[in-house]
């Protein structure tokens, strides 16, 4: 009996860990890229994103062209705009 060696050195396996890569990629900025549309009450936007597959590149146009969002505001902390708590 012969065996492929598939995992990870051989062709096979450097195709399936690339889509693997590219899979989670195009999972991670569309879930961002609907997460912010819906909150944002785009829905046109949500259900295009939803429905077309662009590996992310839409995605990424929607969050940082259209929804205007910045990278900290992935993580950071929320901030009031520079508006005082503080009264006086």
């Amino acid at each position: 009996m012969h065996m492929i060696h598939f995992f990870p050195f051989s062709p096979e396996g450097f195709l399936f860990m690339l889509f693997i890569g590219v899979l989670l990629w195009s999972v991670v900025w569309k879930g961002l890229a609907l997460w912010f549309a819906a909150r944002n009450g785009h829905r046109w936007w949500f259900c295009i994103i939803l429905v077309v597959n662009t590996l992310g590149i839409l995605e990424i146009i929607y969050i940082f062209g259209v929804a205007h969002k910045k990278l900290p505001a992935f993580g950071g902390k929320k901030h009031d705009g520079g508006a005082s708590s503080a009264s006086v």
